[in-house]
């Protein structure tokens, strides 16, 4: 089978000629390495032994977020402003809101050695905030996706693998608005306007969502967020509150236009599962072993693996600190635990990605054994 017809078989209930193996976000991001950007980690010489690994020799999932259309004088650029400054080695990205009375700010900072961004200043500091973000018109949220990346990819990836449509859910926009204890706070003590938060930032999602379904049927989508209300930030009840409600139409549109749902989420799942179920996923990832999560991969094959397919097991940190003789003996496990028995599929997947600027020689072996034992299992 060919890579693509290996992944789709899986998300069609159809039998497959071995377990997928996948890098996740190596050979998933759009990355270019000989862009000399001095933010940009791929550049280094290291990274490009796996970055052709991936390529050459692992099922592809390109992912792609949907991006809006440039338009003059949005009626978001009333109320938000935007700057860049460096400090040292990073880049800070400065974020101004004013309306209703206040002027809020939020900063996230990007370090050149490390592919990732942290937010140093979240926008929404208490109610006060929250109450004059919910008087922003709903046309500062209005966007025209751009559609023409999806069909390129597809044709520039072809049999290697498929391309995914990665976006984030309600309350990971929600969440992402707050510091963790203020949103928790909020999300627990004043449901009544976190409600009204997630209303007003489903509805541009929503119309996104069916844009991009229609227009790209077929696809498999990454839904992330949920992890946000999931243990131990929220209970049972409030995930059902929060994200089945607000989920599930984004589930039921892409579906309904042919598409498959795949719902993320790092950490403790065991309480979400069912509710995964109930909003009828697809698909999982990154389902983290123990201690990081709270299921065993075997486990979940037994009680989900019918319905679902299985993404994920192996963590980012054994990848790239366990000795190579070590690394084998867990995803020999993974593979076994993941792809034995009936169930809908299994593909071999890191919970993230390396996000320094050198891949050193024991991380990029450790890779080589998931491509190795992926390829031999039977």
């Amino acid at each position: 089978m060919t890579s693509r017809e290996r992944l789709m078989a899986m998300l069609q209930r159809k039998p497959v000629d071995r377990p997928g193996v996948n890098f996740y976000e190596v050979g998933g991001f759009k990355v270019d390495p000989d862009d000399q950007n001095p933010f940009n980690i791929y550049n280094h010489p290291s990274w490009r032994p796996l970055l052709q690994l991936a390529e050459e020799q692992t099922d592809l999932i390109r992912m792609r977020q949907v991006k809006s259309l440039p338009v003059d004088r949005h009626p978001r650029d009333e109320f938000f402003t935007r700057d860049v400054y460096f400090e040292c080695d990073s880049r800070f990205t400065r974020t101004t809101l004013r309306v209703a009375g206040h002027t809020m700010t939020e900063i996230d900072r990007r370090d050149r050695g490390l592919d990732t961004t942290w937010r140093v200043e979240h926008l929404l500091k208490d109610m006060g905030d929250l109450k004059a973000f919910l008087e922003l018109p709903d046309a500062v949220f209005a966007e025209t996706p751009d559609l023409t990346p999806f069909p390129e990819t597809d044709a520039a990836v072809g049999e290697r693998g498929i391309v995914m449509i990665d976006t984030e859910d309600p309350i990971c926009i929600a969440a992402m608005l707050f510091s963790m204890d203020t949103y928790i706070l909020l999300a627990f003590s004043e449901p009544q306007f976190f409600h009204r938060l997630l209303e007003k930032i489903a509805r541009p999602l929503y119309s996104r969502t069916e844009t991009v379904a229609r227009a790209c049927p077929g696809h498999l989508w990454r839904i992330y967020g949920p992890e946000y209300a999931g243990e131990p930030y929220l209970p049972s009840g409030l995930f059902e509150e929060y994200v089945v409600r607000y989920t599930r139409p984004m589930v039921d549109i892409i579906q309904r236009n042919g598409g498959y749902a795949r719902l993320h989420s790092h950490g403790r799942v065991r309480s979400i599962l069912p509710h995964f179920l109930a909003m009828g996923a697809d698909a999982t990832d990154p389902l983290e072993p123990p201690p990081q999560g709270d299921v065993d991969l075997a486990e979940v094959r037994r009680e989900y693996g019918k319905e679902l397919v299985l993404f994920g097991n192996v963590e980012i940190a054994d990848i790239e600190h366990l000795e190579p003789r070590d690394f084998e003996k867990v995803v020999a496990k993974a593979l076994r635990d993941g792809a034995s028995g009936d169930g809908r599929g299994y593909v071999l997947m890191p919970t993230a990605c390396p996000y320094g600027r050198e891949i050193s020689a024991r991380t990029l072996t450790n890779y080589e054994t998931m491509v190795r034992l992926a390829h031999a299992f039977s």
